[in-house]
C-alpha cells in the first residue's frame, strides 16, 4: 500500500507496543490479535526499529497480510490485516 493509503485506513484494533523491545511488540501484536476478526485490520505502534522486521515476519507466518508501515515521530505504526 502507498503511503497516502496507510495513512487513510481506520485500523479496527490499536495495539501500543510502545517503549518495549523485542520481543514486547510481537507478544502485544499476538494479544491483540485476539480481538480481530477476518477481514479487520490492526495497528501495531513500536518504537523498536526490530519491529520494521518482526512484524512482516510474524505476519506472514501467521497467514496475516501485512500491509505496511508508517513511521510518525519516532513511532513506527505497522499495518496488518486478519485473513481468517
Amino acid at each position: 500500500m502507498t503511503t497516502e493509503e496507510l495513512k487513510n485506513i481506520k485500523a479496527d484494533k490499536v495495539v501500543d507496543a510502545r517503549g518495549t523491545s523485542c520481543p514486547g511488540p510481537i507478544l502485544e501484536a499476538k494479544k491483540g490479535l485476539v480481538d480481530v476478526k477476518a477481514g479487520q485490520i490492526m495497528e501495531v505502534w513500536s518504537t523498536d526499529t526490530g519491529t520494521k522486521k518482526d512484524i512482516p515476519a510474524w505476519a506472514k507466518k501467521m497467514g496475516i497480510e501485512y500491509l505496511g508501515l508508517l513511521e510518525e515521530a519516532g513511532t513506527y505504526k505497522l499495518f496488518v490485516k486478519r485473513m481468517k
